[in-house]
């Protein structure tokens, strides 16, 4: 059976999705993990009000480009009309769908009403859905969390309230507003959403998923119609492959080369570049060479050298040498 949002996106029988993550999932990091095989991918999160005053860069995150389809664009806030307004600004740059972030746990977002803050009020989350629903004939989706914290997990009526007025997809992260990041996602609360025989539209499990062993596992134990990843894959745009390869085989794929890590290095690289500019390109590339090359012994050098170089062409050089140098190296 295959995997549907709304009538027009077929996302397949068990799809991997990457999950939207502030300053990584750009064109660029979409880029190399669209190559890799994920099946659905989100714009980084959208402020609406950023979108309503036309700021530049909520502006420039609305870049979508045509070998990137399905994508979603992902928009939080915390004004009503606000949102409904950036529903419509969406629209207008074509996407596939409107995603809505009640997940984000960062105080900057949840503590000025937005995000996971939402988790809170959930009549005014309903009405905030409802208005963006409205405002556009695309299919809307939602990211959110188990609940605020742990006396309040509420997201069993979250799902049901959502899905009556119009919502085609629900990713539930499996961790509280209150745990951020630490700890383990509990999927168990996930698979009963899922589980509901009220709940006709597709549930997708996100938290922890950072091996071909943990999705296949978790795919059986909780019964998600898919898999949403974020933080495994920065740096690892190959997890999407490889998962995918098990689920067809029953198989491990070897894990990327040296020289495979330095060709996709080059390509995020590049793209960067042609998306921001040398200057922007280059600097917000730093942050992923660790973890393109994470688990090679005696790179710190080299880290040091990718991190500080201002010139592409240098940074290609030391790229280069690490393909020369390392090719021996066990990836």
């Amino acid at each position: 059976m295959s995997v549907k949002i709304g009538e027009h996106i077929d996302l397949g029988e068990f799809p991997l999705l990457l999950a939207p993550m502030e300053d990584v999932s750009d064109p660029p990091f979409r880029y190399v993990c669209k190559q890799n095989g994920v099946d659905m991918m989100y714009t980084e999160f959208i402020s609406s009000e950023g979108l309503i005053r036309d700021a530049a860069k909520s502006r420039q995150k609305l870049d979508i480009f045509e070998y990137e389809r399905p994508i979603g664009i992902q928009i939080f806030g915390s004004d009503i009309e606000h949102m409904r307004q950036s529903a419509e600004i969406c629209t207008q740059a074509n996407p596939n769908l409107i995603d809505i972030n009640y997940g984000c746990p960062v105080k900057n977002v949840a503590c000025r009403g937005a995000g996971a803050s939402l988790l809170q009020d959930i009549d005014k989350m309903v009405a905030m859905t409802k208005a963006v629903v409205d405002a556009t004939h695309l299919p809307v989706t939602v990211k959110t969390r188990l609940g605020w914290d742990d006396s309040t997990k509420n997201v069993y009526e979250v799902a049901e309230r959502l899905q009556d007025i119009g919502i085609k997809a629900l990713a539930i992260h499996g961790r509280t507003r209150a745990q951020m990041y630490k700890g383990q996602a509990d999927w168990s609360m996930i698979r009963d959403v899922k589980q509901n025989p009220r709940i006709k539209i597709p549930i997708f499990g996100n938290g922890d998923v950072d091996s071909v062993e943990k999705a296949a596992a978790w795919r059986q134990e909780y019964q998600v119609d898919g898999i949403m990843i974020g933080r495994a894959s920065i740096g690892y745009p190959w997890i999407f492959r490889e998962i995918k390869h098990f689920f067809q085989t029953g198989e491990r794929l070897e894990g990327p080369t040296i020289a495979e890590r330095v060709d996709v290095c080059r390509t995020h690289l590049t793209k960067s570049i042609e998306w921001k500019g040398d200057k922007t390109g280059i600097f917000e590339m730093r942050r992923h060479y660790a973890n393109y090359f994470k688990g090679i012994p005696n790179f710190k050098e080299y880290r040091m050298k990718l991190v500080e170089l201002q010139d592409v062409n240098h940074i290609i050089e030391v790229l280069e040498d690490i393909r020369h140098n390392f090719a021996e190296e066990v990836a």
